[in-house]
């Protein structure tokens, strides 16, 4: 590499590595977060789902940004939106301000992940490029391993305010380096910003999110309650039909077209509900019933990114020998039985008895499925819808994590004991059952004449912001 591309490599897995962080320590200081601005498991809800109402609505858009105003314009303005917002939900003195300030950090986090790869594809090319992306991975892989070891130690020996604080160090170096590269930004010319088609689906995800959540505050049958639920309904249809006759759609829905990237979504929408569902419920659990310690509650689901990291290039290799279609259906199903080993728990889990087994099992089904789910999706369209494709996809999967955290409270109650566990516990199960059963179905191997994508994961397999 040479010194500029060094310095690039460093400012993309720096702003990436920020974002991925934040997305994976949140879920252990909910608790913590409760118990000084208390309101519930609404208010864990929100503190979640604000984040990804805003991220899952404008990351499709971010792309259009970056042509428009420039990647690192875009990035910059990413970074910015990100470390003032965490600053914002570090002296939060209500749950109120905490979650319009989760909502500003999505904004940002919008733009930091797809412009991050972005100036990787446009500085680097053939193997080094191959070899850039793999570092970016690691590093920001490293970000899972590393988020809910702090977020636990912080919550612990100082204050869930940290979980927050400690991003703006991250922020402000990669800043600086962006200072130094003093790198010609570069603009496409005649591509228009769907500002429609972006408010349209804030509305149509916002509005029944804000539905789901509250009902259970007000009841079904109040206006407060119904009337969002309707209108947000509507927006989204709105936003599908202007999706369709757009001259240049955030989403275009000719890809749908195509079976495997169809299927592969379908899929993804049970699969990251699931991871969703079940990655809020479980730490959050271990604390709030088990009596673990967040620091404890963090280590007890980090072999899922160990094993992970250790073998999912290994099955990303197998997967582009044998195809996708088998591991996209054994992994969910593998992680669904892992879910459902989680049954056992009682109200003072052991964890090498009644945790670590059932993690482990559903850390293999993840890692099994992931890459070749990656694989399946953006091998199915042209090397020049890949970037649209991996939004799309990763839109699919924040989406779907948006709407499954919205639904805890018809799943659980108002208030997360054994009982309640359990069924978010089944829910979860059957969601990745249904992923691989989907899989099972619909996916296609490609025929032998035909390459198969290199499964290069675009999107954090834990992530629920």
């Amino acid at each position: 590499m040479t010194k500029n591309q060094r310095l690039i490599l460093s400012i993309a897995v720096l702003a990436s590595f920020v974002a991925f962080l934040d997305g994976s320590v949140i879920t252990v200081a909910l608790p913590a977060i409760t118990r000084e601005l208390s309101g519930g498991v609404s208010t864990q809800q929100w503190v979640v789902d604000a984040y990804l109402i805003t991220l899952g609505s404008l990351i499709l858009v971010a792309g259009s940004l970056s042509d428009v105003y420039g990647r690192i314009v875009v990035l910059r303005a990413g970074l910015v939106i990100f470390g003032v917002a965490s600053l914002i939900c570090a002296i939060s003195p209500t749950a109120e301000i905490l979650i319009i300030a989760r909502g500003l950090q999505g904004i940002g986090g919008a733009l930091l992940v797809p412009s991050s790869l972005a100036i990787i594809m446009s500085n680097f090319r053939g193997a080094a490029q191959a070899k850039a992306i793999g570092q970016w991975t690691a590093f920001t892989s490293a970000a899972f391993i590393a988020g809910p070891l702090l977020g636990g130690l912080f919550v612990d020996l100082l204050s869930w305010r940290w979980v927050f604080a400690i991003n703006v160090l991250p922020i402000a170096v990669t800043l600086y380096l962006l200072f130094l590269l003093k790198q010609k930004d570069v603009r496409e010319h005649g591509v228009r910003i769907d500002y429609p088609g972006a408010t349209l689906g804030i509305l149509g995800l916002g509005l029944p999110v804000f539905a789901l959540i509250e009902q259970g505050n007000y009841g079904w049958a109040s206006p407060v309650i119904y009337l969002p639920m309707a209108f947000g309904i509507l927006a989204f249809a709105a936003f599908l039909w202007r999706e369709k006759t757009a001259r240049q759609p955030m989403m275009p829905l000719s890809l749908f077209r195509v079976r495997n990237f169809a299927v592969g979504n379908i899929a993804t929408t049970f699969i990251y509900s699931a991871l969703s569902l079940g990655g809020f419920l479980l730490p959050v659990y271990l604390q709030e019933v088990g009596g673990y310690k967040a620091t404890l509650a963090g280590l007890a689901i980090l072999p899922v990114t160990i094993i992970s990291i250790l073998l999912s290039s290994y099955v990303g290799g197998l997967a582009g020998r044998f195809g996708p279609r088998l591991f996209m259906t054994v992994g969910p199903i593998l992680g669904g039985c892992g879910y459902l080993y989680f049954l056992l728990m009682g109200s003072h889990p052991d964890y090498w008895i009644e945790v670590l087994p059932g993690v482990i099992l559903f850390g293999l089904g993840l890692t099994i499925t992931v890459a070749p789910l990656t694989s399946a999706i953006l091998g199915s369209i042209s090397q020049a819808q890949s970037g649209i494709g991996s939004a799309i996809n990763n839109a699919v999967s924040r989406v779907a994590g948006l709407i499954a955290t919205a639904m805890i409270g018809l799943i659980i109650g108002s208030q997360l004991d054994v009982n309640g566990f359990h069924r978010g516990m089944l829910v979860t199960a059957v969601l990745l059952i249904l992923g691989g059963i989907v899989s099972a179905i619909g996916i296609q191997n490609p025929r032998k004449s035909e390459p198969v994508a290199a499964s290069v994961p675009v999107q954090s397999p834990q992530g629920s912001g």
